[in-house]
């Protein structure tokens, strides 16, 4: 294994970097030059914690798991939002409450006159909400050495959106958007399992 000096110091720069830049990307959205860049960082962090080792001191592990646990949280939604924005080509219309507006199932089936737009409704509200804590919970998970956690999380997620997920684009973007999430989470929660190990 390389000294632990030589591995953990820029491992805990590029996560402080990843954390910062995932909290300034979080809180400005559409800020994808700041996306890419945590993402980065997160990967340079993945790949040192790997070799890392089995010697670095508690207190610095709290500090990795703390900063793992930031970037993972805030990182995620500006991540999925990158990742919606490309797989989408912001097609998708904004709601009022941070959702996405989709044509009415009923009026769909029933037709609508010419030259008349279809009723609208939004789904998928409070993404941001739920994100945030479907993050910590992914993360914490692997921090914990439970992954097996994760299935729990994206159960609980699909059964709280399953009435909305009858409209293609409303599948499509929950699809996107929580594997997008829940990658980045995930390997933001590796970080510290190896680092650990």
């Amino acid at each position: 294994m390389i000294t632990m000096t030589i591995v953990v110091w820029p491992l805990l720069l590029l996560l402080a970097g990843a954390a910062t830049l995932s909290i300034i990307a979080f809180v400005r959205p559409h800020q994808r030059l700041l996306t890419w860049l945590a993402g980065g960082a997160l990967a340079a962090s993945l790949a040192l914690a790997a070799l890392a080792g089995t010697d670095v001191p508690t207190p610095l592990t709290g500090l990795i798991a703390a900063l793992a646990v930031v970037t993972a949280v805030f990182g995620g939604g500006p991540a999925a939002t990158t990742a919606l924005d490309l797989a989408m080509g912001g097609s998708a219309v904004p709601g009022l409450h941070g959702g996405i507006l989709v044509a009415d199932a009923k009026d769909a089936a029933a037709g609508t006159s010419p030259g008349v737009l279809p009723a609208r409704r939004e789904v998928l509200r409070g993404g941001t909400t739920i994100g945030v804590l479907e993050r910590l919970a992914s993360a914490g998970t692997i921090v914990a050495g439970f992954p097996e956690g994760l299935a729990i999380v994206v159960a609980v997620k699909g059964v709280g959106r399953f009435t909305e997920l009858e409209a293609p684009e409303a599948r499509e973007r929950f699809i996107i958007g929580t594997l997008a999430s829940l990658i980045w989470a995930c390997a933001a929660g590796l970080v510290v399992h190896l680092t650990l190990r």
